[in-house]
């Protein structure tokens, strides 16, 4: 759920989540406090095309003033304009995921791509594009470090949720680890960003067959000290990154925010409850019952994009899947020390104290709050405190110095 803030005057939760969503980039300076709330300002409120549109003209008007500010050689001020461009664009596609095929979603998506690419290239640490070998394709990743010195560090390597591009990643992880002296190996896997939009990958169960490739790599290079690698996961990740490391064990940590074990049991609590086991079972009056609710834009906007990660056209099809997404008896495999996160108004974060107590490897468990600013998903507009509480535990527990 949203936290709540004066500064927003939408009276939808889904217009208010996503604002915040975009203010929580303030702070590692990928988005502005005045751009924000003059954009959503001209948004009519639940209207998905006058949310495409507002923020699709603030994106392409900052953009416009990145590439006049590098063409007039202000590096600093053409890198800052183009990471805050990447952020809207992103915002604008938002509630345009259902249809794959839409040219506005893959021209914006492009858009957000190309602006942090050019980002980079003024960035004042390295960013290096790696393309990962993966099965009869490759995963496009990006490897950042604090400098070009090519000295062995920490690394942690993160990647998207359920509705993100890897370039997301950078405010959400690479730029707090990269200011404390860490690598940063993002990548986009099935289901997610360019993986989904141009190749047509979908979501898969057994992640480790995605994350292995990914730290084949990390520890091959020079930089990368392969005893202090971290596996972060957030959103869906927060599924994706505990279920690989219970396979892959050249992991020195995991954090999990917020930590889900169980996705059937969490999307059934979506279905009517005299559908549940009509539905589990495949019944096809079931499943037409249940896609009903797709007449409502909005929940075709929030299933609908959800199904299509996967490769799905029925909301039956889609909850059926999602009981394949479970690593609840293998849970003991996960050997490295794990930070989970819970926070007290994140709908999503139910299984995080269950996964806590399960564990048998190290564990800090941390819950955030409302009344510390760190309230509703994955931390909110809270990610500065996020951040502290992740790395200065990432700190102790990579040098060896982590209470037991």
């Amino acid at each position: 759920m949203p936290t709540t803030t004066a500064l927003s005057s939408f009276e939808s939760d889904e217009f208010t989540a996503q604002l915040e969503r975009t203010l929580g980039k303030v702070y590692d300076g990928c988005a502005d406090v005045g751009e924000c709330l003059a954009t959503a300002g001209r948004i009519e409120d639940g209207d998905y095309e006058s949310w495409y549109d507002e923020w699709f003209a603030t994106a392409e008007s900052v953009e416009d003033t990145a590439r006049e500010a590098r063409e007039r050689g202000h590096d600093v001020s053409a890198r800052e304009a183009f990471l805050r461009a990447t952020e809207y664009y992103r915002s604008a596609y938002f509630f345009r995921r259902h249809d794959l095929d839409d040219p506005d979603l893959h021209e914006t998506w492009q858009r957000q791509r190309d602006c942090f690419r050019a980002a980079m290239e003024m960035a004042d640490h390295t960013c290096e594009s790696v393309d990962i070998p993966y099965e009869e394709t490759v995963l496009e990743s990006y490897f950042l470090a604090p400098d070009d010195s090519g000295a062995a560090r920490p690394t942690v390597i993160g990647f998207p949720g359920y509705d993100s591009p890897v370039e997301e990643s950078y405010a959400m992880l690479a730029r707090a680890a990269l200011t404390r002296g860490y690598n940063c190996l993002l990548f986009e896997g099935p289901g997610q960003g360019g993986m989904l939009y141009e190749k047509r990958l979908f979501f898969r169960p057994d992640y480790e067959t995605v994350v292995t490739p990914v730290v084949d790599v990390a520890v091959g290079r020079e930089a990368v000290d392969e005893s202090r690698l971290a596996l972060v996961g957030r959103s869906f990740g927060g599924y994706l990154a505990p279920r690989a490391a219970t396979a892959e064990h050249r992991l020195a940590a995991l954090a999990a925010d917020p930590a889900i074990y169980d996705l059937g049991t969490l999307v059934l609590q979506l279905v009517p409850e005299e559908l549940r086991a009509p539905v589990l079972e495949g019944d096809p009056d079931a499943d037409a019952a249940l896609d009903g609710q797709l007449e409502d834009p909005h929940a075709l906007e929030f299933f609908g994009s959800r199904m299509a990660a996967h490769g799905l056209d029925s909301l039956g099809e889609y909850v059926r899947e999602l009981q394949e997404y479970t690593y609840e008896s293998e849970i003991g495999s996960i050997n490295c020390p794990t930070f989970v996160a819970d926070n007290e108004s994140d709908r999503l974060a139910v299984q995080s104290h269950d996964l806590a107590t399960r564990l048998t490897a190290p564990t800090e468990y941390t819950k955030f709050t409302d009344a510390e600013g760190a309230g509703g998903h994955c931390e909110g507009m809270g990610q500065s405190v996020f951040h502290q509480r992740l790395f200065d535990w990432l700190d102790a527990t990579l040098d060896g110095t982590a209470s037991p």
